[in-house]
């Protein structure tokens, strides 16, 4: 389905068949770390194959500025340190054109520094958390909604079908205690009574004592604030004490296909937020922009994690061909400044560099099919609330 936006955005491509050493002057360089291996994986790999796909497109289409791109993309394995030496050496040492944010905001804020001294502009295209964009930074631009407004479509969703208790869980990383005090805040704002509300360590796979707490409270749904990981931990938990509230929410992992592939029927009416779906285009040539040539790439319906790493290319794109430069000074200006469109929506950033044009979309999976259900005027099926 098609949103009523207007959106221009130059054709975009790859080179797949470059070296990893790109000599000064033979192609536009852009360094990226993707989590493929560690608790980020599935998204890192989504997230690899849409930056890919962007630079064979945008190389078909004639490149940027008259030369080819290249995108280098290293594993930062889901791990701080490692991510951080990796846009050290992307900055510092190789000096590559520019560099794309890394997924997670524990792994940006790493990273957030380096490109901060050494003025490269670092759009976020896998980060949320509030946290980030209140450190003064000048060179850090998000896309994401931020994590304290992950949840508010859902909490707008059941208070106005009439639900009342909730309860909230969330693991101890920044990311995720933004999402939960952010749903705090809603939720009391929404009139809803937040009658559960704890925190448990990262990397806590059995959750069975908290569930037990939660179940204990009897909420009419449970918002889940976390990840992956998290999203599948608490459902097996609460599995495992024979329990399931009657609406569950959790922030990340739902949205992403592995979710229903791991989980199967217990991932049933399992809600979650996303930041772009399939069925939500924005502009005319979205679907042959971006969803049809990944699905004929990898066989496989993108998350939106994908989008927006492709989003984040498509919005850096657009700031280059504004100003005719490769001038990462100018190149900041005008991300700070921009309000543009992409196949995720709007872009538009405030005086931190946080994103305030976009908007989230709630998400639930009914029968086997991840549907898009808030808000009313883009869904394609109705909410199912019990």
């Amino acid at each position: 389905m098609q949103l009523k936006h207007y959106f221009l955005v130059s054709a975009i491509g790859i080179f797949l068949c470059l070296p990893f050493r790109v000599q000064a002057g033979d192609a536009i360089t852009f360094g990226v770390s993707v989590s493929l291996t560690g608790k980020y994986a599935e998204m890192g790999e989504m997230q690899k194959k849409a930056y890919l796909l962007w630079e064979q497109r945008t190389n078909r289409n004639g490149g940027l500025l008259n030369k080819k791109v290249k995108i280098i993309i290293e594993n930062d394995h889901s791990d701080k340190n490692t991510a951080r030496k990796i846009y050290e050496r992307f900055i510092e040492k190789d000096r590559l054109n520019f560099v794309f944010g890394p997924y997670s905001s524990g792994l940006t804020d790493a990273v957030m520094p380096i490109a901060e001294t050494n003025g490269y502009p670092l759009i976020a295209g896998g980060a949320g958390s509030d946290a980030l964009w209140h450190k003064g930074y000048r060179y850090i631009f998000g896309i994401f909604i931020p994590a304290s407004r992950y949840t508010v479509g859902f909490l707008e969703m059941i208070a106005m079908k009439g639900l009342h208790d909730i309860a909230v869980v969330s693991a101890d990383d920044s990311f995720s205690k933004s999402s939960a005090i952010g749903t705090k805040k809603w939720g009391t704002k929404f009139g809803l009574n937040i009658s559960f509300f704890e925190e448990f360590k990262v990397g806590t796979h059995d959750l069975s004592s908290l569930a037990f707490r939660v179940k204990a409270a009897n909420p009419q749904a449970l918002i889940v604030c976390g990840h992956f990981d998290e999203s599948v931990d608490m459902m097996n938990s609460l599995k495992k004490i024979k329990w399931r509230p009657k609406n569950y929410f959790a922030t990340v992992g739902p949205a992403m296909p592995e979710f229903y592939r791991e989980l199967k029927g217990d991932a049933e009416l399992v809600f979650s937020s996303s930041q772009w779906e399939p069925e939500v285009m924005y502009g005319p040539d979205d679907r042959k922009t971006f969803l049809e040539p990944f699905m004929k790439e990898y066989h496989i319906k993108p998350s939106y994690h994908a989008a927006d790493a492709f989003a984040a290319c498509q919005i850096l794109e657009t700031a280059i061909l504004k100003t005719l430069s490769l001038d990462r000074k100018k190149i900041r200006d005008i991300l700070a400044t921009m309000d543009t469109m992409s196949i995720i929506g709007r872009y538009g950033v405030d005086n931190n560099g946080m994103q305030i044009k976009h908007f989230p979309i709630s998400i639930q999976w009914q029968n086997g099919e991840k549907k898009v259900v808030w808000p009313e005027e883009i869904a394609n099926s109705a909410p199912i609330i019990q």
